[in-house]
């Protein structure tokens, strides 16, 4: 993988506790970042930080991206990556694995450019350097996407075992690129342990075994279970237990213009009546500059406001909300689908999160406009109709996939089992 935003590296520590939770002490994963650790030099080596550069002025990321998808782009980004990296990769992919003095037994990608070369280095590792060609590897390879309503090209090798995509516009996608069907395994997104907690609700629908439902349930809710209930959740917070709570999210790194939409949300909420109907939490991420904005400010009688920085207990804030406000993230939307939580799209980057906003507004549980004003008179509107939020609820919890994770962990885990018997 490479750390070119946060969900790439959340995906894999996911499927790691997946493996764990199901396979205890079975599985070692080592989990890398193979440009920042192995690229030869800049700008290959220095990929996350041009990422956030680019996402910050997203034309340059559009730019980009689309070029990426060209006959030219692929071609490209294909040689330059077989010129300058092989040899680097090789050495990543030649290293011994984990607590073992062997190379990993096997290779999940959780990254869109972490397909076409490293295949080609596994069948070269395979064949004992005789070649590159695909039918020489015997290392099993999978391709695990983290994007939601749309993903780049370069995420779909025909050549890998499987490729799980999260959604029906990616299946089809898949296998637009010439994947077969029995190539391409539909779950959903991995999603981080702490949002396992609800997977009896579609254990029903699951070609997986029972047992596997109640091993995660077992595991799972240890981490949980004193938050199964919304207000025990909001008093762990320390927030009110008895108000409407709206949830606004900027991202890892506090993208999107969060301070004018706080700013909008909180005067249409605090205005609402004299006395506090509501409450708002603000997640700036590592933002600093818009957290001291938001902590310094004053608010409407009706609203009470919290603002806090980065957290890593995501989980539990979006189990006290009612409703979310965030950027359009295929992470944080298939969280919060999970939580049953409307959301509200106020961001997202051209190309690759584009598709998140027709995904959630088809499902019927949120809409997109980047006017904090239309922001704040439609999440306004929500919290005002009872039966507008308990239908976007209903639609949010039926379009999410809590079993995602497990459901991906337990393939995997079967694919290296039967390598190694043989």
């Amino acid at each position: 993988m490479s750390d070119t935003g946060g969900g790439h590296r959340a995906s894999a520590n996911a499927i790691e506790d997946a493996l764990d939770a199901l396979y205890p002490g079975k599985f070692e994963c080592d989990i890398v970042d193979i440009y920042t650790e192995y690229g030869p030099f800049f700008p290959i080596n220095s990929y996350p930080s041009m990422y956030k550069i680019m996402a910050k002025y997203s034309f340059l990321w559009e730019s980009f991206y689309n070029f990426g998808e060209t006959d030219f782009g692929l071609w490209l980004n294909e040689v330059l990556l077989d010129t300058f990296c092989f040899e680097p990769f090789k050495e990543c992919l030649n290293r011994p694995s984990g607590s073992t003095n062997k190379r990993a037994d096997m290779v999940v990608s959780v990254h869109p450019l972490c397909q076409g070369t490293p295949l080609k280095i596994l069948a070269n590792l395979d064949s004992g350097g005789k070649t590159c060609d695909f039918s020489a590897r015997d290392t099993p390879f999978v391709t695990v996407v983290t994007d939601l309503g749309g993903a780049h090209i370069t995420w779909f090798n025909k050549n890998v075992d499987k490729c799980f995509v999260p959604s029906d516009v990616l299946n089809k996608k898949a296998a637009s690129r010439g994947l077969k069907e029995d190539q391409i395994v539909q779950y959903g997104l991995p999603i981080r342990r702490g949002f396992w907690s609800k997977v009896e609700n579609t254990s029903q629908s699951s070609s997986k075994p029972s047992g596997l439902f109640e091993i995660l349930n077992r595991k799972g809710e240890q981490a949980v279970s004193h938050l199964s209930d919304r207000e025990n959740v909001r008093q762990h917070l320390g927030l009110e237990t008895d108000l409407s709570t709206v949830l606004v999210v900027g991202g890892g790194d506090g993208m999107g213009g969060i301070v004018g939409i706080a700013e909008a949300l909180a005067t249409a909420l605090g205005n609402y009546s004299d006395v506090v109907s509501y409450q708002m939490v603000v997640v700036c991420g590592s933002n600093e500059e818009a957290k001291q904005t938001l902590s310094g400010k004053e608010y409407g009688a009706g609203v009470k406001v919290s603002v806090e920085g980065y957290v890593n207990n995501m989980d539990e804030w979006m189990k006290a909300a009612d409703a979310l406000v965030t950027k359009a993230g295929p992470g944080t939307i298939a969280e919060a689908s999970i939580c049953g939580l409307p959301c509200m799209l106020f961001a997202y980057l051209p190309g690759q999160e584009e598709g998140n906003v027709p995904y959630v507004e088809s499902n019927g549980f949120g809409k997109y406009s980047r006017d904090p004003d239309v922001i704040a008179e439609t999440v306004s509107s929500w919290l005002a109709s009872p039966e507008k939020m308990k239908s976007m609820q209903q639609a949010a919890q039926t379009a999410s996939r809590p079993s995602a994770t497990l459901d991906i962990a337990d393939d995997i885990a079967q694919i290296a089992f039967a390598t190694r018997q043989h």
